[in-house]
């Protein structure tokens, strides 16, 4: 997974890892939560709005992750 979303692709594979990580019952923490925070923070802010927007459509329950990156 990038630092920094290039396209919709990539932001659809962190969202699927996302995904999977909550299927396994594990917290989103440390190096893909430092990895997401980090593509969020440094690629295009219409690539974010999607991040956060395929968050909402598929696991609303992971946007408490991000809360503060989005406040």
């Amino acid at each position: 997974m990038p630092y920094r979303w290039n396209d919709r692709q990539d932001v659809d594979e962190a969202v699927v890892v996302v995904m999977n990580t909550l299927d396994q019952n594990q917290e989103i923490g440390g190096w893909l939560m430092r990895t997401l925070q980090q593509a969020v923070n440094d690629s295009d802010p219409k690539l974010a709005q999607y991040f956060f927007t395929e968050l909402e459509r598929h696991r609303p329950e992971a946007l408490k992750y991000f809360r503060r990156l989005t406040v």
